[in-house]
């Protein structure tokens, strides 16, 4: 019995593969399934069912078109509402894949009708559980994304989920969740890259303290979450479209311009240092790494037409597979190249990149503005005195917030802030994007 792992780091998911023999079984496939068929190809195997352990909200799920694609039974959650044929399953049903064997087991709490999935063999030696957005690493699922009216009974079930888990396998399963790898479905940041039950009764705060204890915590901080998972169970109900993965439509720089110029989403996926030294005006830097798609997703217009700069095709076609696994599907366009050329007798425009230490000798400076864009919940755990915190998600609607004049941005690591600078960018401004980490700035003593 292998389990192989596709890790889906942008977004931090896991999906699995589930190999015996000739035989696979795939657990909570993400939208663009030639990851899949290809780790298929490599093993030899033949998929024989596609499982789903919830209707998700942080991603589109590739299942669908997978089982369409292989003839594999699809294989979701009695209890969701969805408008394709799937197999049903429900509390102590077993998927029979020959040598691969899996009983349900529900486990609300992320989701009403959320279920893991115990693997074992065909002689009930018990392998593994999926657990998708239950039990994480050292943490559990969110359990707001229903709605704050539902939370507090979604927390309850999700620590009596937990519980059953841990009570009903053994010590040395392996914990093989879903979620919680970087991913804003997690309630608390998950712990290391593996786990077995055994250390999760030690480590998972639904294990190691009293029902009313966890529900508490667990809802206290529980932090804001990107705007585009109101789209992701709607269109997973109703049955993602097939992924279109082909490069957008190539466009000159008189077309790159019109475009910018008629407030179009125009996106530049360039280092953001790169971006800092010279730039479209109106345009956006979101440098192609880390975090790029949840918080394009967060800020994107959802819908609107979108048109892509980068360094290469490559650089363009892996921002759309990006893109494509939560949806945005608009791209209208793509220009590649130098970025003079793409500019063409438009001036670029360009800001200062600098460190905490450099804004440690001007924090005394009365004519800087300090931005913070970190959330509230982080600005509240320690920030630069007198500093302006606009979280990166409510900038768009609030840079007339920002003074004019020199404003230094930060974040914690300078991703998020390297987007708010060019959010910011405009002629009465000096943006000067601090490309540092926030522990820097507390090791200069610059924090509260």
């Amino acid at each position: 019995m292998d389990v192989s792992i596709i890790e889906t780091s942008g977004l931090g998911d896991r999906s699995y593969l589930i190999t015996h023999g000739d035989t696979a079984v795939v657990i909570d496939p993400q939208r663009d399934i030639d990851r899949v068929l290809d780790l298929v190809a490599d093993h030899g195997v033949q998929i024989t069912h596609v499982l789903e352990t919830h209707i998700h909200n942080d991603y589109l799920t590739g299942g669908l078109e997978l089982a369409r694609t292989t003839g594999a039974v699809y294989v979701v959650p009695a209890g969701d509402d969805v408008d394709y044929q799937r197999h049903a399953v429900t509390d102590g049903d077993t998927i029979d894949a020959g040598p691969i064997q899996l009983r349900v087991l529900h486990t609300p709490g992320h989701t009403h009708h959320h279920v893991s999935y115990v693997l074992q063999d065909a002689a009930g030696t018990v392998h593994g559980v999926f657990t998708g957005g239950s039990m994480l690493h050292g943490t559990t699922g969110r359990t707001d994304l229903l709605g704050s009216d539902q939370t507090e009974t979604l927390s309850h079930a999700q620590f009596h989920s937990v519980r059953r888990l841990a009570a009903e396998l053994p010590d040395t399963t392996a914990v093989y969740p879903t979620h919680g790898f970087g991913s804003f479905c997690s309630s608390s940041p998950a712990t290391g890259d593996s786990s077995t039950i055994a250390e999760q009764r030690t480590t998972n705060p639904a294990l190691t303290q009293d029902e009313q204890t966890y529900v508490e915590e667990l809802i206290a901080g529980l932090s804001e979450y990107p705007t585009y998972y109101a789209h992701m169970g709607v269109i997973n109900s109703r049955g993602p479209a097939p992924v279109d993965l082909s490069l957008p439509t190539p466009v000159d720089p008189q077309e790159l311009r019109r475009r910018i110029d008629a407030g179009d989403w125009v996106i530049d996926l360039r280092n953001r240092t790169a971006f800092a030294a010279g730039h479209l005006a109106g345009t956006l830097g979101f440098e192609l790494s880390g975090s790029f798609v949840a918080y394009l997703g967060w800020l994107y217009t959802w819908g609107a037409p979108l048109t892509l700069i980068g360094d290469d095709h490559d650089q363009i076609l892996e921002a759309r597979r990006e893109l494509a696994r939560i949806g945005v599907d608009n791209l209208t366009g793509s220009a590649t190249g130098d970025v003079h050329t793409l500019a063409h007798d438009t001036p670029l425009r360009s800001y200062r990149v600098a460190d905490f230490a450099a804004l440690a000798t001007e924090i005394d400076n009365p004519n800087i503005t300090v931005l913070d864009v970190r959330r509230a919940d982080e600005y509240d755990n320690g920030h630069i005195p007198n500093a302006l915190n606009i979280a990166l998600h409510e900038l768009p609607g609030r840079v007339g917030d920002v003074p004019t004049g020199e404003v230094w941005v930060h974040c914690a690591s300078g991703y998020r802030s390297s987007i708010a600078a060019s959010l910011i960018d405009q002629p009465d401004r000096a943006v000067v994007l601090i490309d540092d980490k926030y522990t820097e700035a507390q090791n200069l003593n610059l924090t509260t």
